[in-house]
């Protein structure tokens, strides 16, 4: 066996396989179970929450002129004997909070 062609060859098969991680990492989505648990994790620092959603399918969003894909969904705390609602907006790549809305229930 030729030694230079052996680590030629493991050389190529490692610089391949780094790429490959890479190109996989950035096309890669955070689970939206995982993304539900950490925006969980920073609604009950206050108080418990008393439900929660979050839509599985990741869709197009933009803020300030950037362009994400994101994962939408909800958020119920009690509070004094009230519910207060929330709507969340996290990217899919990374499971960021991008945005929080308080839910006003309009009547009428």
């Amino acid at each position: 066996m030729n030694w230079k062609s052996f680590f030629l060859g493991a050389a190529v098969g490692l610089a391949g396989g780094y790429v490959t991680k890479e190109i996989l990492a950035k096309k890669t989505n955070v689970s939206p179970e995982k993304v539900l648990v950490h925006v969980k994790k920073q609604f009950t620092q206050n108080e418990p929450i008393s439900g929660s959603w979050i839509h599985m399918v990741a869709e197009p969003y933009e803020k300030q002129q950037i362009n994400y894909q994101v994962y939408k969904g909800g958020i119920s705390k009690n509070k004094n004997g009230t519910t207060e609602q929330f709507e969340f907006i996290a990217d899919a790549q990374t499971g960021t909070l991008l945005d929080i809305r308080p839910v006003t229930e309009e009547l009428g």
